[in-house]
């Protein structure tokens, strides 16, 4: 689990090596933790990506600099690691709304993005509905897509959601669902970090392995352009907290997710896990459930 003391440290380290060209990675590894772990948690308590937060930093300080002084555009490009002049003009104006050469010119309001700051506010007071979990290892099957770590809580992104809508689309979820025992109804969002230094996540849309179930005969009688797609997915035993997410689409998975970070493990005896977690959605479920969240903690 990532404590407040471990943010204030990444982000001190973050300010003194914006010149140096690192990403996320780099920060994690410096404070210890897997680049996917710490990208997740950081964007999730931040409120911002790690790599977002870095290019916020240093067009401001490049805004400041362009105001300030007579450097060269091409050599503020170059010090706060654009290519060339032409995409620092293009991320400056993005980010300013104003492009380098007129900023300068017009002594126009630049923006000011300050560096992030660690306050302890007071949180809680309020009930908690979740529930703990203690899950043996189980086996899935699922069709699997690699992500970069990078798209975890980056703002506008639908990756996932098209991937999901691909998924149905080809008839692949259509497929799965006719494989599972009928009286199961549920489908799972399964994701997991490919390795300890990997800056990629594999995500899944699966369905349960009754334990009874031969792997041999099912695959040996799988739809065939299901199993160009499919894999066998374990999940290892673990224990879970289980949040219901409540709402009408995928925002409210985001949401239960910074409140894990924010409220729930400070408040808790728990640490967070780097096994697989995963979402269960219900074709019946309570009214204004979206899905369940089922988050591996130790």
């Amino acid at each position: 689990m990532i404590g407040l003391e471990t943010i204030q440290k990444a982000i001190d380290y973050m300010e003194a090596h914006l010149e140096d060209g690192i990403r996320y990675e780099d920060v994690a590894a410096y404070v210890n933790m897997s680049p996917y772990e710490f990208h997740r948690t950081f964007s999730f308590i931040a409120g911002i990506t790690v790599n977002s937060y870095i290019r916020n930093r240093r067009l401001s300080l490049a805004g400041q600099e362009l105001l300030n002084s007579d450097v060269k555009v091409i050599d503020l490009a170059m010090k706060y690691g654009f290519d060339s002049a032409d995409g620092f003009a293009k991320a400056f104006s993005r980010f300013h709304g104003v492009s380098p050469k007129y900023a300068r010119g017009n002594g126009a309001q630049l923006a000011l993005y300050n560096p992030l700051s660690i306050q302890v506010s007071l949180v809680g007071g309020k009930k908690i509905d979740y529930r703990i979990e203690k899950l043996p290892s189980r086996k899935f099957l699922a069709v699997a897509k690699t992500f970069p770590v990078e798209i975890i809580n980056e703002e506008g992104n639908e990756d996932i959601a098209v991937f999901w809508e691909e998924s149905r689309r080809s008839k692949l979820i259509e497929k799965l669902q006719l494989m599972r025992n009928a009286e199961d109804s549920r489908l799972f969002g399964l994701c997991e970090p490919l390795a300890e230094h990997q800056t990629f996540f594999d995500y899944g849309i699966g369905i349960f392995l009754e334990e009874n179930v031969r792997e041999e005969e099912l695959f040996a009688k799988m739809d065939e352009s299901l199993k160009e797609h499919i894999r066998l997915w374990t999940v290892e035993e673990s224990t879970y907290v289980v949040f219901p997410c409540i709402g009408s689409d995928g925002d409210c998975i985001s949401k239960t997710w910074e409140f894990f970070y924010k409220e729930f493990l400070p408040q808790s005896s728990y640490v967070s896990s780097e096994k697989t977690d995963f979402e269960i959605y219900f074709e019946n479920g309570s009214k204004n459930l979206f899905c369940e969240l089922w988050i591996p903690v130790d």
